[in-house]
């Protein structure tokens, strides 16, 4: 019998390489007899999925055309969402929104991190503390070097996060995780997924199945959370948690002002990176009521 085929091609950030997680079980779900084959950026994401046949890495694609596509009974999947009329109007979750882009029939399917045995085992010894461990992700997006150590659309408030760590850091063991040209918390163990690669993607993702709490940001540890299923609380300063959240965390939205300009927006109100000027709230204002994060923790 001939093979058949489904090859799905992701691109942009790890957060949305988890995301994907869930349309990749969707096309293996709406095309069972056809093998998944993954082109992306990061492989590790979707190497233990068990409905995942190959997975190849962007850029190393040696003989790809001639043993999936010439003459190949394949079907290519290799759209952007972000650039969909329900995206940019911000109709649908991204997940959703992904799978209807592609004709799909959604039932549901999550995202879905795996580790295996030898990852498991690892990320005991790596991460397993005498006090229970608290994850605090700060700051998230762009890993490169030039990449902004701030990007106010999606990063948690310096403040906010230092007011958590004094409360907290004689119970609990905390991380920050952030990127390595970042501000640094007091009293915490800083870990960095960074273009250096201290941390291989799996052992920084491993991190959240040995944490008590989670206080996360609209980056790459809130979907694994999800994956994970582990609810977590994540702080939404520009960006949507109808369109990238999960109903399984507990969503704390900043409330921004009606009437303020975006000279710089095209199809989105706010940049991922944060452009400076179009910062929508004063100097002196707090974009979260620490108190009421504070009931969140301890409930």
């Amino acid at each position: 019998m001939k093979e058949s085929y489904s090859i799905f091609h992701v691109q942009g950030g790890l957060g949305k390489h988890i995301a994907s997680t869930a349309v990749a079980q969707c096309i293996k779900n709406n095309y069972p007899d056809r093998k998944l084959i993954i082109v992306c950026v990061y492989t590790d994401i979707f190497i233990n999925l068990p409905f995942v046949d190959r997975v190849y890495q962007l850029g190393n694609t040696s003989y790809f055309y001639q043993n999936y596509i010439e003459n190949k009974d394949s079907i290519i999947f290799h759209q952007e969402p972000y650039y969909t009329t329900d995206h940019i109007h911000k109709r649908l979750p991204l997940i959703q929104n992904w799978c209807k882009m592609y004709g799909l029939n959604y039932g549901g399917e999550p995202p879905q991190v795996i580790f295996n045995g030898l990852q498991h085992k690892i990320s005991r010894d790596i991460w397993v503390k005498d006090k229970p461990v608290m994850v605090i992700h700060t700051n998230g997006g762009l890993i490169t070097p030039d990449a902004k150590p701030y990007m106010w659309a999606r990063d948690m408030p310096f403040d906010i996060a230092q007011q958590i760590v004094d409360k907290y850091h004689k119970k609990y063991t905390i991380y920050q995780c952030t990127k390595n040209n970042s501000p640094k918390l007091n009293n915490v163990i800083p870990i960095q997924f960074d273009d250096k690669m201290q941390l291989s993607i799996m052992e920084y993702l491993s991190i959240l199945i040995h944490s008590d709490k989670r206080i996360l940001i609209d980056s790459c540890l809130q979907h694994a959370a999800a994956a994970l299923n582990l609810p977590s609380l994540v702080l939404w300063n520009g960006t949507s948690p109808k369109v990238f959240g999960y109903d399984i965390h507990t969503n704390i939205e900043t409330v921004k002002p009606q009437n303020f300009k975006l000279p710089g927006s095209y199809l989105f109100d706010f940049d991922f990176d944060g452009i400076e000027h179009e910062y929508p709230f004063n100097e002196t204002e707090n974009l979260y009521d620490i108190e009421k994060i504070f009931s969140y923790i301890e409930n």
